[in-house]
């Protein structure tokens, strides 16, 4: 793996603060250390999207590998790295639903998921919350991508619309009326079902 070291602005402030440029990032060890802290949580990220941890894996390696490209163009704080890696996922992640075979395939994979019952006393309870699961994706899943990607990084990756604004190139209300839509529109689409299960 490829490493970087940090140059911090002092000596006592939180590592959130420390400052480093492409040039810094190219030095292994400090790339590394980066790649090691924030590997889990833009994997995390890409699973929550695509439901699918193989993909995810596929499209975590993408990420780091583009940062490894476009490293040369990041100066910030540690903080801002995160934000810009989480940019590089949702842009990867966003090139792979585009293909409509694959989007097509993925729903349809999501909404025939299944999962195996442990005993008999749970699977009236376990039916019930696999099906609401399984709707669940499947309505996140049919939203336009820059929904899904805000859904995502607010209720699975819990990020504040601050950070979710840096990561997406947005004004903050511009994310707070697309995360309203959002919840609107996958509202419409459960209300429905939900009422069946």
């Amino acid at each position: 793996m490829i490493a970087y070291t940090l140059q911090k602005i002092k000596p006592n402030r939180s590592p959130e603060i420390e400052l480093f440029t492409g040039k810094d990032l190219r030095r292994p060890e400090v790339f590394s250390r980066l790649y090691r802290q924030y590997y889990d949580d833009i994997f995390r990220y890409c699973v929550h999207r695509l439901f699918n941890r193989h993909i995810a894996e596929d499209v975590t390696s993408d990420v780091f590998f583009k940062a490894v490209e476009k490293i040369d163009s990041f100066n910030g704080t540690r903080i801002q790295f995160r934000n810009w890696l989480y940019k590089i996922a949702t842009n990867c992640i966003n090139d792979h639903l585009r293909r409509k075979v694959r989007r097509e395939a993925a729903i349809k994979a999501v909404s025939e998921t299944s999962t195996v019952k442990t005993t008999e006393d749970d699977c009236s309870i376990d039916d019930e919350k696999n099906k609401r699961q399984r709707l669940l994706k499947q309505a996140i899943y049919e939203l336009k991508p820059k929904y899904q990607t805000i859904i995502t990084l607010r209720f699975f990756e819990n990020l504040k619309l601050t950070e979710i604004a840096e990561i997406l190139s947005s004004k903050e209300g511009t994310v707070r009326s697309r995360l309203a839509r959002a919840l609107k529109q996958l509202k419409k689409k459960l209300a429905p079902i939900w009422k069946e299960v």
